[in-house]
């Protein structure tokens, strides 16, 4: 019986001396990859002048841009999702695309997403 606990606690202690050596980039990283391998059904809101103007639900993860060539990251993140078009806060039967969205990094605030119908 010893012997089958004696190889999870082996197992324990060598993920945690793994992380413990990581860098916390490192760590981030395999924090997102097992995050986006769960799911996290989050919900994105764009405001304007104090008001919710748009609404994205039941998003898997929000991605950065990364370039092809350089590996550098882009100045906007991604995702998909489900557009709430009359922002009720439920997904209905006209809304049931999951749809492409972006938003950017910089000062001028911009949401880009493909048209669900």
């Amino acid at each position: 019986m010893k012997q089958k606990l004696f190889i999870p606690i082996i197992l324990v202690v060598a993920a945690t001396l793994v992380m413990a050596g990581c860098t916390q980039e490192s760590q981030n990283k395999i924090g997102r990859a097992i995050n986006n391998w769960t799911g996290t059904n989050g919900i994105l809101e764009v405001y304007a002048g104090g008001n919710v103007v748009r609404r994205f639900m039941k998003i898997d993860k929000l991605s950065t841009a990364i370039s092809t060539g350089d590996n550098v990251s882009r100045p906007y993140r991604f995702g998909y999702g489900f557009l709430d078009a009359n922002l009720n806060n439920v997904i209905d039967e006209d809304e049931k695309k999951k749809i492409y969205f972006e938003f950017s990094d910089y000062s001028t605030p911009y949401i880009f997403f493909e048209n669900p119908k």
